[in-house]
């Protein structure tokens, strides 16, 4: 992504409705995993560390970013371990394997996603966890899209067949961001939200709360049942015993 992009999160990513609301469900999906107490969780491609703190609530956290820029805003947070990495090669942490890697909203900037995920499972221990969230339909492409450089957008046989080439086996994998659908998919079939950052442009505060409020909600159902369309898809796989 272009340096203003990611600025741009590291200025928003605490507050604007979108992440703040990602958080709260991917925090509340990963509390229901048998993790153990000291999990050793990995975020690669862990941009400008907005995550860290979150998934530094389920074991010791690693950060592994390819953007220079962006490595340094995430090490500037504290949170963790931090290293220059790129997938599928090289991970850093040489040696370190992990109960957990997340693999938020990545995938779809690589040109190797099969390839990735491979490397991915190499580092998880037998019976770890990944976690992935991937924008979802290609009817959606937008501007947001082509400003945040990704090569694709998925849909839920696509998500799993990559999963399953990797060797991995899914486990949940769900739409997500379902109630907002309507709304966004509008919106980007108009192409509102052109301009030069995309999607981030921050609403006003009462708007930003609702519309946290509302996609957070959602976490009372991911995890339990499949949500049938969304504007992202969440997948949990485990690396066979």
């Amino acid at each position: 992504m272009d340096a203003r992009i990611y600025a741009e999160m590291a200025a928003l990513e605490d507050r604007h409705w979108w992440f703040a609301a990602r958080r709260k469900i991917l925090d509340k999906l990963i509390s229901t995993l048998p993790l153990p107490a000291d999990a050793q969780i990995l975020e690669a491609g862990c941009g400008t560390g907005g995550n860290l703190t979150m998934l530094a609530h389920h074991g010791r956290v690693y950060g592994m970013e390819a953007n220079t820029q962006a490595l340094e805003l995430a090490a500037a947070k504290g949170v963790g371990a931090c290293a220059a990495g790129r997938l599928p090669a090289p991970i850093p942490f040489v040696g370190q394997t992990f109960d957990l890697i997340a693999l938020l909203d990545v995938m779809e900037h690589l040109d190797e996603d099969a390839a990735a995920l491979r490397a991915l499972r190499a580092r998880l221990k037998q019976g770890g966890w990944l976690l992935i969230t991937v924008p979802a339909y290609p009817f959606l492409w937008s501007r947001h899209d082509e400003l945040h450089h990704h090569k694709r957008r998925y849909v839920a046989r696509d998500l799993r067949a990559v999963i399953e080439a990797a060797g991995l086996r899914v486990h949940y994998l769900s739409y997500f961001n379902t109630w907002l659908f309507p709304l966004v998919a509008a919106a980007r079939l108009a192409r509102v939200g052109d301009g030069h950052s995309g999607d981030l442009a921050l609403p006003n505060k009462f708007a930003n709360a609702l519309l946290t409020k509302i996609f957070a909600s959602e976490r009372l159902l991911l995890g339990r049942v499949a949500l049938p369309f969304g504007v992202s898809l969440l997948a949990l796989a485990h690396n066979p015993e």
